[in-house]
């Protein structure tokens, strides 16, 4: 779509080129109308997630539940303003955050799992899988209260994906640049 003073700049370059000369300034020197994105208002209908959290570093659970707020936090605010019950999401950890869900590492995880916790009242559900549980030498009775034991995160994947909830991989990278420093 050409700039809205193209036109005019052609019909002024015809009857005065110092015209002409002055609007095309004006062109490159002022942002076009359309240079701003546009905001859009997907319809979103009954969500369902399946965040799938496998990490190699149980510090990166913090950023892993940055991928529920993403689902949870628009959802739930205007426009749409869905209850939070009405969104059906799991997390499903299989990897060393499963260290964080052990009541005897609640000192050292406590921010991770407030938010767990936080989340939990909203209705997302935690699912361990049980054989990692055991790999990591606990028991159900070893984790937290909001916690749900699963047979297999790789059976549950399955199982969830059939059911169509979306799989959401929470993938975490480690930080190298502040966003002030890339922006």
């Amino acid at each position: 779509m050409p700039h809205p003073l193209v036109s005019v700049l052609r019909r002024c370059a015809q009857l005065r080129p110092a015209c002409a000369a002055l609007l095309l300034a004006l062109v490159t020197l002022a942002p076009p109308a359309w240079s701003q994105a546009r905001v859009v208002q997907t319809p979103y209908k009954n969500p369902k997630a399946l965040v799938d959290v496998y990490l190699d570093d149980p510090a990166k659970l913090a950023g892993a539940l940055n991928w529920v707020r993403g689902v949870m936090n628009p959802l739930t605010e205007a426009p749409y303003s869905m209850v939070p019950e009405d969104i059906p999401v799991i997390v499903l950890m299989h990897g060393t955050e499963i260290v964080t869900l052990a009541r005897k590492n609640e000192e050292r995880y406590r921010d991770v799992v407030q938010r767990m916790r936080y989340y939990a009242e909203m209705g997302v559900k935690f699912r361990v899988c049980g054989l990692s549980m055991r790999d990591y030498d606990y028991t159900p009775a070893d984790l937290y209260d909001f916690v749900e034991v699963a047979p297999s995160a790789l059976t549950e994947l399955m199982y969830w994906q059939n059911q169509g909830y979306a799989l959401i991989p929470a993938v975490v990278m480690d930080k190298k640049f502040s966003i002030d420093d890339i922006r």
